[in-house]
């Protein structure tokens, strides 16, 4: 992201093969998320099948995949056409074989569904590859839209599950009555068959009526999700409390999306998604990296303000890039950009002295 604000500034220039907007995109949601997927399946597939988790040197030579890809795409113009796409997918193809390793020993059949949203992701990857050898603008084509759907898709099934079960812990800690409704009920299910088909209509026809009302549908029926949550309740605790604002910018992209195709003199495509890039994607897994960080390190589950300051960080990015357009020249873009940044060097210093020494236990 510093990158892309010296970008911006006109200071520096990408030696890609992308243009600057696609090569940006494709640093978020391919290189940026792709770690997060990696870092959360990671951890919680061990949870799932009572594995020991992937150490030493096969994750560090994932770490090396990642940042290989990285490095590939960033000085691509230098390589022969092909070669940074192969080097930056072989990072999601080997994570995926490690993964199937792992929930085919533990027979834990029930997660392979987060497993064909990983392949979806990294065949979206491909798709971007695709538009760029091809001399188009893959920020606006189908692999982004592909990438952005089964994000979205890994934050619904996903979220679907922590989202409720951290709002009744914290609220059975606290004494309350009136728990959340537990996840995958029948509701949830139906919820997220129709909204696979939605961004399936989304992703293959974006500007079409029908994909605009499907838009407006799936904001009704994760906001009714999210209300049975009863995130209402947790005020008195950001860690928890994030946890719904995050997954609220599901709906709310999706409607803002959704305005965006009925309405394009009122918003355009690119603010409107950008709710879910920054605030459903970003905002969420920065939420679930602040609480599982405390978790792990044995600290209490609980956000104190350098927290909830870097939470407002990361809704002000979102919330500027929204409205960046009424700006003049780059000034949201860069803003936003600033806001994201603050966000996580702050997650690095306030939460990465936790990570480099020892687990301590809370009695």
């Amino acid at each position: 992201m510093g990158l892309w604000v010296l970008t911006l500034v006109g200071v520096f220039t990408p030696i890609t093969r992308m243009d600057a907007v696609s090569w940006h995109a494709h640093a978020f949601l391919f290189g940026y998320l792709g770690a997060i997927i990696a870092g959360f399946l990671l951890t919680a597939v061990p949870n799932w099948t009572g594995r020991l988790p992937v150490v030493g040197w096969q994750l560090g030579g994932l770490v090396a995949l990642w940042l290989a890809g990285r490095l590939a795409i960033l000085i691509s113009l230098y390589l022969p056409t092909g070669v940074a796409a192969g080097i930056d997918l072989a990072f999601p193809i080997v994570l995926g074989a490690v993964l199937l390793r792992e929930i085919l020993v533990g027979k834990n059949w029930s997660n392979l569904v987060v497993l064909a949203l990983l392949a979806l992701f990294t065949f979206a990857n491909l798709l971007f590859h695709f538009d760029v050898v091809n001399g188009e603008v893959a920020a606006k084509g189908l692999g982004l839209r592909l990438g952005l759907a089964a994000a979205i898709g890994m934050i619904a099934f996903i979220g679907g599950r922590i989202v409720p079960s951290f709002t009744r812990n914290w609220l059975v800690k606290r004494g309350g009555t009136t728990p959340p409704a537990p996840p995958m009920q029948r509701f949830d299910k139906l919820t997220l068959l129709i909204t696979a088909a939605f961004l399936v209509l989304w992703v293959l026809r974006p500007d079409s009526l029908p994909s605009g009302i499907a838009m407006i549908l799936f904001a009704v029926l994760h906001t009714v999700r999210l209300v049975r949550w009863k995130g209402y309740l947790t005020g008195a605790e950001p860690l928890v409390w994030i946890l719904h604002v995050a997954y609220a910018m599901l709906p709310l992209g999706a409607a803002a999306i959704g305005l965006a195709n009925l309405r394009p003199d009122l918003m355009g495509q690119a603010a409107a998604q950008h709710l879910w890039m920054v605030g459903a994607l970003g905002l969420m897994t920065l939420a679930v990296m602040t609480r599982a960080t405390l978790g792990h390190t044995g600290q209490a589950l609980h956000a104190d303000g350098s927290t909830v300051a870097i939470y407002s960080a990361m809704i002000g990015s979102m919330v500027v890039r929204l409205f960046a357009d009424a700006l003049p020249a780059n000034l949201g873009y860069e803003i936003s950009a600033s806001l994201w940044i603050a966000a996580f060097l702050g997650f690095a210093v306030i939460y990465g002295r936790l990570l480099t020494r020892r687990k301590e236990r809370v009695e």
